[in-house]
């Protein structure tokens, strides 16, 4: 089962700690063959519209920089159970925050 698991930024900014204990969750998932792929995103963004024929093209941002989806992670897992516990442990590494997972068909 693959999963998209987007992280909201933070208000604190990252530190030698972080980037150290990402690094090795981030080799580990990859040595497993979990991790995809994964990747930051840029707040600004670009929304795509159409009603009928009507294509609207509108650059950001759209959002607070706080509320904006600022990373993502596409992993492929054997159960529901593992995606969770893949969540616990990134939220544990990255503190407070919020994280949303949606299975890719």
């Amino acid at each position: 089962m693959r999963y998209l698991m987007m992280s909201k930024g933070s208000d604190t900014p990252p530190d030698e700690k972080l980037f150290t204990e990402m690094a090795a969750f981030i080799e580990e998932m990859s040595a497993a063959g979990i991790l995809l792929a994964t990747g930051g995103l840029d707040p600004v963004g670009i929304r795509v519209a159409s009603k009928g024929d009507e294509i609207t093209i509108t650059d950001g941002p759209f959002t607070e920089a706080k509320e904006a989806v600022a990373g993502f992670a596409l992993v492929e897992v054997r159960s529901r159970e593992e995606l969770l516990e893949l969540s616990r442990r990134f939220r544990r590494i990255v503190g407070d925050g919020e994280s949303f997972i949606h299975q890719v068909f």
